[in-house]
């Protein structure tokens, strides 16, 4: 992960109340949290083969490969 420099807002007393990102930057930790939510609602399910995924998504199977 990058790490960035970024402005912040202060208040009268010189307190950091708010941060100004990069929009893209932004966007990007919009969908980050947003697959993180998905994993944390997910995470109880019971997870399914390859090959299963492959029949619901109407993929052909792949011949098996010796890594």
């Amino acid at each position: 992960m990058k790490t960035a420099r970024h402005e912040y807002l202060v208040d009268n007393n010189g307190r950091k109340k708010a941060v100004v990102v990069p929009l893209a930057e932004y966007r990007r930790m919009m969908e980050d949290l947003h697959d993180l939510a998905v994993v944390a609602e997910r995470r109880n399910e019971r997870p399914i083969s390859l090959d299963r995924m492959r029949n619901r998504l109407k993929l052909p199977r792949r011949a098996n490969r010796n890594c």
